[in-house]
């Protein structure tokens, strides 16, 4: 772990990257309402999870609290947000202006967790020169020209199934070094290059299923 408060260390397990963003939506409504400590125990009970997972994950933080009181609530928000790099701004471009593209393009709120999108690419040839959401939409093939000048690394992919690994190629190719992919279709990329898989389908057959399973054990 590194030794500067709030740094995030490359040996984080994923299931503890996923979990503290949890803890920082809950502090930050504590924050809101006026609370000045919280202990494990009391961010477990209202999350549901176990609060010797919640002690765990945080001691990756490198976050100290009280005997008998908790965590500064305050700090604790402060550094769960530059561990989870929250509060330094990345910019991204987005490839595929369709539906949930357009969404994601809409959605102002990636900004608040240091993500912007700057620019998103299509094929359509119609999008091109295009705003959606007062961010410009371009072609494709004017991304590599882009890429460089914007600083951009990080490139999100939602485009249809049949396109995903072609694009994500362009990508890589064109200097991305990280993709979040919106996609259900598992992408290949070089081991040099971070792959976030969010596929909304796999996370409703998980919701499906689990209700079934409730369904038939009610009957």
């Amino acid at each position: 772990m590194s030794n500067v408060r709030g740094v995030p260390s490359s040996n984080v397990p994923e299931p503890t990257l996923r979990r503290l963003p949890w803890y920082l939506a809950y502090a930050q409504l504590v924050q809101q309402g006026g609370g000045q400590y919280l202990s494990s125990t009391q961010i477990a009970h209202n999350i549901a999870v176990d609060p010797s997972m919640v002690a765990k994950d945080l001691s990756y933080v490198n976050i100290a609290g009280r005997t008998r009181v908790g965590y500064e609530v305050d700090e604790l928000v402060r550094v769960l947000e530059r561990f989870l790099g929250f509060t330094q701004p990345h910019k991204a471009f987005l490839f595929g202006v369709g539906r949930l593209g357009g969404a994601l393009l809409h959605d102002n709120g990636l900004q608040q967790f240091g993500l912007e999108i700057v620019a998103g690419f299509d094929v359509k040839r119609e999008l091109d020169g295009t705003n959606i959401n007062r961010i410009p939409v371009y072609h494709i093939s004017r991304f590599p020209e882009l890429r460089e000048p914007a600083g951009v690394d990080i490139g999100i992919l939602t485009v249809p199934v049949d396109q995903a690994q072609q694009v994500c190629d362009t990508m890589v190719e064109g200097g991305i070094k990280a993709v979040w992919n919106f996609t259900p279709y598992r992408i290949r990329v070089p081991e040099n290059v971070v792959v976030q898989n969010t596929s909304i389908y796999a996370h409703l057959a998980v919701m499906f299923n689990r209700l079934h399973a409730i369904k038939e054990g009610t009957r």
